[in-house]
């Protein structure tokens, strides 16, 4: 009879995976991964069917936890500019926070090996911050514009954004609003 699976062992397989990911890239091997985790590499096989299948849920659980951490403490009531405000907030801290879940959520994010079942999936756990998105550009000069695209341009600036909050503290609240206020004028919210 197998063993049942522990959650305390997935957790740790997938928070090497995102380490090692974010310092060595997605050609990392499966057995650094393994030995980060403290598991066998054979137990890797036990909670991941291939290699594949663990970047792939990995990409899903990051891109969760950042849609989740950008909805945090949303102000129901407010005016939209204000709620988009908080999500970019929370968005630029979970990223300047993470830096590995940043890192490798960006070569995963780029990777043919995530499914598209997998990144339909991502879709669904973004779908509030789409949908502020769309609210906030449904008057302004990209109302009309392909939302891939909005949503390309909203990335650049957000990287940018965390960047410089990152190679500038002191200054990381300045730029987290510099960022903000310059989507704003792009998609005229």
């Amino acid at each position: 009879m197998a063993r049942p699976k522990s959650g305390r062992k997935r957790d740790a397989l997938i928070a090497a995976a995102t380490r090692v990911i974010a310092a060595q890239g997605l050609s990392a091997p499966t057995a650094l991964i393994a030995r980060e985790a403290g598991v066998s590499n054979g137990s890797l096989f036990t909670y991941f069917e291939t290699k594949t299948d663990l970047f792939s849920q990995l990409y899903l659980e990051l891109k969760t936890g950042m849609a989740t951490a950008s909805l945090e403490g949303l102000p129901a009531q407010a005016p939209l500019r204000e709620q988009f405000s908080r999500m970019w907030s929370n968005w630029m801290r979970w990223a300047t926070s993470n830096p590995a879940k940043r890192r490798a959520l960006a070569l995963l994010g780029v990777s043919d090996d995530i499914a598209q079942e997998t990144r339909a999936a991502s879709h669904l756990a973004m779908a509030e911050v789409a949908e502020m998105l769309e609210l906030a550009r449904a008057r302004g000069p990209m109302r009309d514009t392909p939302m891939a695209f909005v949503v390309a341009i909203m990335d650049s600036l957000a990287e940018a954004t965390m960047d410089f909050m990152v190679n500038d503290p002191a200054k990381a609240d300045e730029h987290c609003r510099t960022g903000f206020d310059a989507l704003c004028r792009t998609l005229g919210c």
